[in-house]
């Protein structure tokens, strides 16, 4: 080994030491301690009104935002006890009788609803799909105005 890359690989395992004894003493300010999961707030999600422009067309897109859970595609027991909260939205258009699970923080996007009022349901539930919170969203579709070819065009 040369007596540069013996020098690094000292300096490298010097700061592994200095960092894992700083982790230790939950001391580091870098990295905080990670709460206990009942320790943490209540999770919320805030649903925004659909884009207009979108809603303009028939479609419906809703973004919306997640406090004290982050939104992935993860499920099952272990993942319940992991600090911060994992979870998924489950979404319910109408009195539906059927769901879906939203699992990425991307939009909410919906087409093909009929003109009218409709109500979005969103769940915000842990892996095991225990919902923890809800909110709701009321969208109406406009109807869709006849478009004239260009041959019917006076």
């Amino acid at each position: 080994m040369t007596p540069l890359l013996k020098q690094l690989a000292m300096l490298a395992a010097g700061s592994l030491i200095c960092f894992t004894a700083g982790a230790q003493g939950n001391a580091d300010p870098v990295r905080p301690a990670v709460l206990p999961l009942e320790a943490e707030p209540a999770p919320r999600i805030i649903a925004h009104p659909p884009i207009a422009e979108a809603l303009a067309r028939g479609v419906v897109i809703i973004q919306f935002r997640t406090e004290n859970m982050r939104v992935k595609p993860i499920f099952g027991k272990a993942a319940v006890e992991v600090s911060p909260r994992l979870g998924h939205l489950h979404v319910t258009i109408d009195d539906w009788q059927g769901t879906w699970a939203h699992t990425s923080e991307d939009p909410i996007i919906v087409v093909g609803l009929k003109p009218g009022t409709h109500t979005l349901l969103l769940e915000l539930a842990d892996p095991n799909h225990k919902i923890l919170a809800r909110e709701t969203v009321s969208v109406t579709v406009p109807e869709k105005k006849a478009s004239m070819s260009p041959e019917h065009k006076h």
